[in-house]
Protein backbone atom coordinates (compact mmCIF):
# COMPACT_ATOMS: atom_id res chain seq x y z
CA UNK A 1 0.00 0.00 0.00
CA UNK A 2 2.50 2.29 0.76
CA UNK A 3 3.79 2.60 -3.38
CA UNK A 4 0.32 3.00 -4.19
CA UNK A 5 0.10 5.82 -1.69
CA UNK A 6 3.31 7.59 -3.01
CA UNK A 7 1.87 7.41 -6.41
CA UNK A 8 -0.78 8.67 -5.67
CA UNK A 9 0.55 11.56 -3.22
CA UNK A 10 3.12 12.48 -6.86
CA UNK A 11 0.01 12.66 -9.01
CA UNK A 12 -1.99 14.52 -6.41
CA UNK A 13 1.38 16.61 -6.18
CA UNK A 14 1.86 17.52 -9.65
CA UNK A 15 -1.59 17.92 -10.05
CA UNK A 16 -2.42 21.78 -10.92
CA UNK A 17 -6.14 21.34 -10.73
CA UNK A 18 -8.64 19.07 -9.10
CA UNK A 19 -8.66 15.50 -10.43
CA UNK A 20 -11.52 13.13 -10.60
CA UNK A 21 -10.52 9.45 -8.98
CA UNK A 22 -11.37 7.73 -12.31
CA UNK A 23 -8.84 9.78 -13.86
CA UNK A 24 -6.26 9.16 -10.98
CA UNK A 25 -6.77 5.35 -11.62
CA UNK A 26 -6.16 6.04 -14.84
CA UNK A 27 -2.97 7.45 -14.39
CA UNK A 28 -1.68 5.59 -11.28
CA UNK A 29 -2.55 2.17 -13.06
CA UNK A 30 -4.70 1.56 -10.04
CA UNK A 31 -8.28 0.01 -9.67
CA UNK A 32 -11.25 3.23 -8.61
CA UNK A 33 -11.70 0.79 -5.59
CA UNK A 34 -7.84 1.00 -4.75
CA UNK A 35 -7.35 4.50 -5.62
CA UNK A 36 -10.02 5.61 -3.01
CA UNK A 37 -9.00 3.37 -0.64
CA UNK A 38 -5.60 5.18 -0.66
CA UNK A 39 -6.95 8.36 -0.64
CA UNK A 40 -8.83 7.97 2.45
CA UNK A 41 -5.89 6.78 4.28
CA UNK A 42 -3.84 9.89 2.67
CA UNK A 43 -7.02 11.62 3.78
CA UNK A 44 -6.50 10.14 7.09
CA UNK A 45 -2.21 11.04 7.25
CA UNK A 46 -2.69 14.45 6.63
CA UNK A 47 -5.83 15.13 8.73
CA UNK A 48 -3.94 13.68 11.98
CA UNK A 49 -0.18 14.81 11.63
CA UNK A 50 1.50 18.33 11.68
CA UNK A 51 1.66 18.63 7.78
CA UNK A 52 0.69 21.36 6.10
CA UNK A 53 -1.42 19.72 3.53
CA UNK A 54 -4.81 18.29 3.36
CA UNK A 55 -6.93 16.34 1.33
CA UNK A 56 -9.65 18.12 0.06
CA UNK A 57 -13.10 17.38 -2.56
CA UNK A 58 -13.97 20.00 -5.38
CA UNK A 59 -16.88 19.01 -7.10
CA UNK A 60 -16.40 15.09 -6.98
CA UNK A 61 -12.61 15.86 -7.50
CA UNK A 62 -9.20 15.81 -5.29
CA UNK A 63 -6.67 17.89 -4.79
CA UNK A 64 -3.89 18.52 -2.34
CA UNK A 65 -4.16 22.33 -0.61
CA UNK A 66 -2.55 23.43 2.11
CA UNK A 67 -4.60 23.20 5.44
CA UNK A 68 -7.34 26.16 5.96
CA UNK A 69 -5.78 27.37 9.07
CA UNK A 70 -2.30 28.49 7.45
CA UNK A 71 -3.38 30.49 5.24
CA UNK A 72 -3.30 33.70 7.33
CA UNK A 73 0.75 33.27 7.07
CA UNK A 74 0.71 32.26 3.14
CA UNK A 75 -1.79 34.86 1.49
CA UNK A 76 0.57 37.29 1.07
CA UNK A 77 2.62 35.36 -1.06
CA UNK A 78 0.97 32.49 -2.62
CA UNK A 79 -2.55 34.71 -2.37
CA UNK A 80 -2.73 37.21 -4.54
CA UNK A 81 -3.75 34.93 -7.61
CA UNK A 82 -6.58 33.14 -5.48
CA UNK A 83 -7.89 36.31 -4.63
CA UNK A 84 -8.42 38.81 -7.49
CA UNK A 85 -11.28 40.81 -5.81
CA UNK A 86 -14.90 40.49 -7.58
CA UNK A 87 -16.59 43.65 -7.72
CA UNK A 88 -19.75 43.99 -5.41
CA UNK A 89 -21.73 43.52 -8.78
CA UNK A 90 -19.83 40.13 -9.91
CA UNK A 91 -20.73 39.00 -5.98
CA UNK A 92 -24.28 39.72 -7.05
CA UNK A 93 -24.48 37.90 -9.57
CA UNK A 94 -22.53 35.18 -9.22
CA UNK A 95 -24.76 34.52 -5.69
CA UNK A 96 -28.07 34.34 -8.24
CA UNK A 97 -26.05 32.15 -10.62
CA UNK A 98 -25.04 29.85 -7.37
CA UNK A 99 -28.58 29.88 -5.63
CA UNK A 100 -30.51 29.97 -8.66
CA UNK A 101 -29.08 28.01 -11.03
CA UNK A 102 -29.86 26.84 -13.91
CA UNK A 103 -30.90 30.43 -14.75
CA UNK A 104 -30.79 32.51 -18.06
CA UNK A 105 -29.46 36.18 -18.65
CA UNK A 106 -33.15 37.48 -18.05
CA UNK A 107 -34.22 35.81 -15.21
CA UNK A 108 -30.86 37.10 -13.91
CA UNK A 109 -31.57 40.65 -15.03
CA UNK A 110 -35.18 40.22 -13.63
CA UNK A 111 -33.73 39.38 -9.86
CA UNK A 112 -30.89 42.13 -10.20
CA UNK A 113 -33.47 44.89 -11.49
CA UNK A 114 -30.00 46.21 -14.17
CA UNK A 115 -28.61 44.25 -17.06
CA UNK A 116 -26.24 41.35 -16.70
CA UNK A 117 -24.72 40.78 -19.36
CA UNK A 118 -21.02 42.40 -18.25
CA UNK A 119 -21.34 41.01 -15.64
CA UNK A 120 -21.57 37.66 -17.05
CA UNK A 121 -19.21 37.74 -19.71
CA UNK A 122 -16.70 38.82 -16.53
CA UNK A 123 -17.98 36.06 -14.35
CA UNK A 124 -17.64 33.19 -17.81
CA UNK A 125 -14.17 34.74 -18.39
CA UNK A 126 -13.19 33.99 -14.85
CA UNK A 127 -14.69 30.14 -15.24
CA UNK A 128 -17.08 30.28 -12.21
CA UNK A 129 -20.03 30.21 -14.59
CA UNK A 130 -20.54 27.80 -17.95
CA UNK A 131 -23.91 27.48 -20.02
CA UNK A 132 -25.51 24.39 -18.98
CA UNK A 133 -28.24 24.25 -21.27
CA UNK A 134 -31.09 26.24 -22.75
CA UNK A 135 -34.03 26.84 -21.02
CA UNK A 136 -37.86 25.61 -22.56
CA UNK A 137 -39.40 28.61 -23.24
CA UNK A 138 -39.78 30.77 -26.43
CA UNK A 139 -36.23 31.96 -27.94
CA UNK A 140 -34.66 28.42 -25.89
CA UNK A 141 -32.63 31.25 -23.72
CA UNK A 142 -29.08 29.67 -22.65
CA UNK A 143 -29.26 28.50 -18.64
CA UNK A 144 -26.05 29.07 -16.67
CA UNK A 145 -24.66 27.00 -13.58
CA UNK A 146 -21.49 27.60 -11.71
CA UNK A 147 -18.58 25.42 -12.39
CA UNK A 148 -15.99 23.14 -10.45
CA UNK A 149 -13.26 26.48 -10.47
CA UNK A 150 -16.35 28.16 -8.76
CA UNK A 151 -16.23 25.44 -5.79
CA UNK A 152 -12.70 25.45 -5.45
CA UNK A 153 -12.55 29.30 -5.54
CA UNK A 154 -14.84 29.56 -2.70
CA UNK A 155 -13.51 25.89 -0.90
CA UNK A 156 -17.30 24.55 -1.28
CA UNK A 157 -17.56 20.65 -1.81
CA UNK A 158 -20.35 20.56 -4.08
CA UNK A 159 -23.48 23.37 -4.32
CA UNK A 160 -25.21 21.67 -1.13
CA UNK A 161 -22.28 23.19 0.72
CA UNK A 162 -23.56 26.91 0.15
CA UNK A 163 -23.93 28.75 3.19
CA UNK A 164 -28.24 28.38 3.63
CA UNK A 165 -29.60 31.35 3.13
CA UNK A 166 -32.89 32.82 5.43
CA UNK A 167 -36.37 33.32 4.41
CA UNK A 168 -35.93 37.46 3.20
CA UNK A 169 -32.51 36.19 1.24
CA UNK A 170 -34.79 32.65 -0.30
CA UNK A 171 -37.26 35.56 -1.93
CA UNK A 172 -34.63 37.73 -3.14
CA UNK A 173 -33.13 34.91 -5.53
CA UNK A 174 -36.80 33.50 -5.96
CA UNK A 175 -37.73 33.55 -9.56
CA UNK A 176 -41.59 33.80 -8.63
CA UNK A 177 -41.48 36.74 -5.91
Amino acid sequence: MDEEKAVIEAILFLEVEPIEVRTLAKVSGLARDQVEEVLAELRHDLDNTSRGLELVTVGGAVQLSPKKDLWPRLRERFGKKREARLSRAAMETLSIVAYSQPITRGEIESLRGVSADNMIRQLLERGFIKEVGRKDAPGRPTQFGTTREFLQHFGLESIADLPKLDEMEQERFSLNG
